[in-house]
């Protein structure tokens, strides 16, 4: 019950709690504090003792303040310092605040007493609960050993809940929020009850305190002592001659012999010294020793001597690698630079070409010849930054980059390094590895690359990358900028031919253990195999398949007691099986609304036909045969050259209203995409609308504009390999792609005839027969770039 409103000063408290019919003593320093309690004694006032809530406040106003504290008496006040006073004060009943109208210059407000509920009389409940609470205080004294006798002796005397609740909440070291808590509940059992709460989770505290303590104690101990035996086994080495010491005396020797610049040897120097300061099995001695181990592992200083022989260099490519012309020529052009200036830095070349064409193996044969050192990296799928940077030494089993870890196993610092399948590499939350390599594959800057682990520079320069990919859109432009890309396209089948019977075919009778005079596999045979059996642009399905019949050979050797086998293409089907692949089907006669196309794939070029139907309708375009969105956009591009011209074509004005045409191109599993197949589409969709027949003989190529112009294309080379091995005669091509025929096979060159285009009005006149019978076709499919397939044919580009 509330009582009367008194005017009292008020005594701000900073993380202490008085609880009445206690008595307190707390030093006193703030002005504010000291002239309230100044007043209280000389006007014989009472005083209220109120907590703040925060410690931090030197000023506080009502709402720093908790409202309800302790009105107290002030027994004593001693001067301690000039600044400060010891205060003895004894608390008489609980106050709360109702207004705090004064500040300045002390803590003033209007306080009534507030008094407890009445506990009622002793029941066994309140007896049980006051049992617990000695039980629980008792637990509490055991873990705080030092706390005074007299403060157990007067709670274990205490009867009333109420007065207990007050003794152990102000004797007890407890936060200032649980005491406040504890001065707040009026009702003596709940309070006691709150009380045995806040003493349990003291209990699990200090519990948990203890057990820390201990672990800790124990695993100090353990150190000092391994640290004691490990001092006096050195102090019996030394005794004996074995100085401890001679590890350090090992690595400074090897330090001082590398052939480096002064900074690394500083550095190294460094670490050398903190290893000696550290305890023989600690951590950190772990890790310098092992980042010492991998700088002394490095070639510091030495390099390969060089064969920089133009003359041998070819031999041996030209013994290792048959054809890639272009390639060959540009590695002798750098070896003959290397020959005239040795000291050049090292230059970045990547092969760009399909899977099986050789990139590889050509880097190994350059490391040959130039006697260099290699190491292969792969990069296929490396998606972290530190493995081409390394990690920190101080991570727990860090390492050094794959960059370095090349130098450090080709034991030479003028090495070939093949950084193969470099269009693979990925980037996600621990980086981007291509990024990494732009300061690799640069040879202005790698002079002092700097790996995250090692953190010395090391010299790049000597180094020379080859780096390998399947294509070049993945990768990044800016490291594709440090790079001379050097393109190998696909093999052609007398090509194949070639390098089955000068390396494929020695090649597996060694490994299969037949001799030249046991199997032999004839030209056509080959020639069969290749266009049966493979499809590819290398040459790695071949060698499977040269190795098949190699163990099918050795087969009816051991078994059947033969003596000789000549493999013919009669035979072919024996040791294969069935025929896995055949010619793309394509017009055998002169047909309406149907073009040869010519389509580049991963594996070769592809005959594929465009097929147009018209019929009576509204004006509808269909396009089907799974295309993408370039594709589709050049058929609709090719409807709208032809309505512009439909005048002098020949065709109805009104035909887009009147007719719907059908564009489909075949094997609709394939997906296929790209320009290219422009003038197809458009040539097949005019002989569809005039009854004007296509030549058998023909095909083509090339990407059509709105207004009639032709446009170059890729993959030429493939394109036309694919039109001799289908029996077409005549191949139309873009002529800006004219050039381009200087590449192509001269063996292609000689059985096809070229017709280079600028309009399309020249590709009518030559694709379509003047005379013929209207009739409904089907749109051409003009295939230009990858393919996936479930047809075993990989996707197309047109």
């Amino acid at each position: 019950m509330e009582q009367t409103t008194m005017n009292i000063p008020v005594l701000a408290l900073r993380g202490l709690t008085v609880f009445p019919g206690q008595n307190a003593g707390f030093d006193v320093e703030r002005e504010i504090s000291m002239l309230a309690l100044n007043n209280a004694m000389e006007e014989g006032k009472e005083i209220l003792l109120v907590t703040q809530r925060e410690l931090a406040v030197t000023y506080p106003d009502e709402e720093d303040l908790y409202t309800l504290g302790t009105i107290g008496r002030v027994l004593q006040i001693i001067k301690t310092s000039d600044s400060s006073v010891r205060v003895l004060v004894h608390g008489q009943d609980k106050g709360r605040i109702r207004r705090l109208w004064q500040t300045r210059p002390f803590l003033q407000a209007n306080v009534v007493k507030v008094e407890d509920d009445f506990p009622g009389k002793m029941t066994r409940r309140i007896e049980a609960i006051m049992r617990q609470t000695y039980a629980i205080f008792g637990e509490y004294r055991e873990m705080v050993p030092d706390l005074p006798d007299e403060v157990i002796a007067k709670v274990l005397d205490c009867q009333d809940p109420g007065e207990l609740a007050n003794y152990i909440g102000y004797s007890v070291n407890l936060r200032p929020q649980d005491r406040q808590r504890i001065l707040e509940e009026l009702n003596p059992v709940k309070r006691l009850k709150l009380v045995n709460e806040i003493l349990t989770h003291e209990l699990d505290v200090i519990s948990l305190e203890v057990e820390m303590e201990k672990k800790v104690r124990d695993r100090v101990g353990r150190v000092q002592k391994d640290m004691i035996l490990r001092e006096q086994v050195k102090v019996l080495q030394h005794e004996l001659g074995e100085d401890g010491d001679d590890e350090i005396q090992e690595y400074s020797e090897k330090v001082q012999k590398l052939n480096v610049s002064e900074e690394i040897r500083e550095k190294l120097m460094k670490e050398v010294s903190r290893l000696a300061k550290q305890p023989y099995g600690s951590a950190e001695a772990s890790v310098i020793r092992n980042y010492l181990d991998t700088c002394l592992e490095m070639p510091w200083g030495k390099e390969t001597k060089e064969r920089a022989d133009v003359e041998k260099a070819r031999a041996m490519l030209d013994k290792d690698h048959y054809g890639l012309t272009k390639v060959k020529e540009r590695i002798l052009e750098y070896i003959a630079v290397r020959q005239i200036h040795p000291q050049a830095k090292g230059k970045i070349i990547c092969l760009v070409g399909p899977p099986g064409v050789g990139k590889t193996s050509i880097a190994i044969s350059v490391a040959k010849a130039m006697n260099r050192k290699l190491y292969r990296i792969s990069l296929g799928g490396v998606r972290d930054e530190a493995d081409i940077r390394g990690h920190r030494k101080t991570y727990i089993g860090a390492m050094p980059g794959r960059i370095i870890d090349g130098l450090i196993h080709s034991g030479s610092m003028n090495p070939l390094l093949v950084l193969d399948e470099i269009d693979k590499m990925a980037s996600d939350m621990r980086g981007d590895p291509a990024s990494a390599l732009l300061e690799v594959l640069d040879s202005e800057q790698n002079s002092s690359f700097r790996d995250h682990f090692l953190e010395i520079p090391v010299d790049l320069s000597r180094v020379m990358f080859i780096t390998t990919a399947n294509t070049t859109d993945t990768i990044p432009r800016p490291l594709l900028d440090r790079m001379e890309v050097i393109e190998l396209g696909s093999y052609t089948d007398e090509e194949k031919v070639e390098i089955a019977r000068q390396h494929l075919i020695p090649k597996q009778l060694k490994e299969h253990g037949l001799q030249k005079r046991q199997l032999s596999i004839s030209d056509d045979a080959l020639r069969s195999i290749i266009s049966g059996y493979t499809r590819e642009s290398g040459v790695r399905i071949l060698e499977r398949k040269i190795a098949a019949i190699c163990r099918k050979a050795a087969m009816k050797i051991a078994t059947e007691g033969v003596k000789k086998i000549a493999v013919t293409p009669a035979d072919i089907k024996e040791f294969l099986g069935v025929v896995q692949y055949t010619d793309s089907e394509h017009m055998r006669q002169n047909e309406v609304g149907v073009v040869n196309g010519l389509a580049w794939t991963q594996v070769g070029g592809e005959i594929l036909e465009v097929e147009v139907n018209v019929m009576d309708g509204t004006g509808k375009l269909e396009l089907t045969g799974n295309l993408g969105t370039v594709m589709q956009e050049s058929a609709k591009t090719a409807l709208s050259c032809l309505r512009s011209r439909a005048g002098e074509l020949g065709i109805e004005k009104d035909f887009y209203k009147t007719k719907d045409i059908h564009i489909h191109f075949p094997e609709g599993a394939v997906p296929k995409d790209g320009p290219s197949a422009g003038i197809a589409i458009t040539t097949a969709m005019l002989s569809a609308l005039t009854g004007k027949k296509v030549r058998k003989d023909v095909a083509m190529t090339g990407e059509v504009t709105l207004r009639g112009r032709v446009l170059p294309i890729g993959g030429l080379k493939e394109k036309t390999m694919a039109a001799l091995r289908n029996g077409i005669e005549t191949v139309i091509i873009p002529r800006e792609n004219e050039k381009n025929l200087e590449e192509i096979d001269q063996t292609v060159r000689r059985k096809l005839r070229f017709v280079p285009v600028s309009r399309v009005e020249e590709v009518f006149s030559e694709a379509l027969v003047s005379e013929g019978k209207k009739t409904a076709a089907q749109p051409e499919e003009m295939p230009l770039l990858a393919v996936q397939s479930c047809t075993a044919r990989p996707d197309l580009r047109v």
